[in-house]
């Protein structure tokens, strides 16, 4: 019986887990994804305002947020996690960049397949350049993130937390030599 109750707590303790990792990266994605929505659409439309621009924003940062844990739960690019933080977080944004590409390319596939098309005419309507632009903003955004969760890594998500997100840290007098 206790081994069940450890059990289910241990399930509900990494789904609490899993959520907060999940909304902490929605959070992160959502803010850049919408900064550079603010920025196209200022850019190509004057001060029109389209809430629809923002809303696929924030759909775009949560179907991204889900395809980096599952990346994660893949274990990709853990190999390079011995490498130096800087190398390990290029490496990570790089192959989840690839990664995300692969899943937009997926997702335009299945939507022009879904309005009719045929898998010839679908992959050839693909506008590949659009998707690779928004690779390099990707990768941009991918940079800061993985060097964040590889500093987190390192350190331990409790010294991680205090660090950024309490008063009062004390700096290490022993860090600057």
């Amino acid at each position: 019986m206790n081994a069940e109750i450890s059990t289910g707590a241990s399930i509900k303790q990494k789904a609490v887990h899993e959520l907060q990792e999940f909304f902490g990266i929605f959070l992160y994605l959502a803010f850049f994804f919408c900064a550079f929505a603010t920025y196209s659409m200022l850019l190509l439309n004057g001060f029109h305002v389209s809430y629809f621009v923002f809303g696929t924003a924030l759909i775009n940062a949560l179907v991204v947020a889900k395809v980096i844990l599952i990346g994660e739960y893949a274990r990709l690019g853990q190999k390079h996690e011995a490498r130096p933080l800087f190398l390990s977080a290029v490496a990570k944004a790089i192959l989840f960049s690839f990664l995300v590409f692969a899943f937009h390319i997926i997702e335009e596939m299945i939507k022009r397949r879904w309005h009719g098309e045929n898998f010839l005419t679908a992959y050839h309507g693909i506008r590949i350049y659009e998707l690779l632009a928004r690779s390099v903003v990707i990768f941009c955004t991918f940079l800061p993130l993985f060097a964040f969760r590889e500093l987190q890594r390192v350190l331990g998500v409790d010294k991680f937390r205090s660090l950024f997100f309490r008063t009062g840290g004390k700096a290490n007098p022993e860090a600057g030599r």
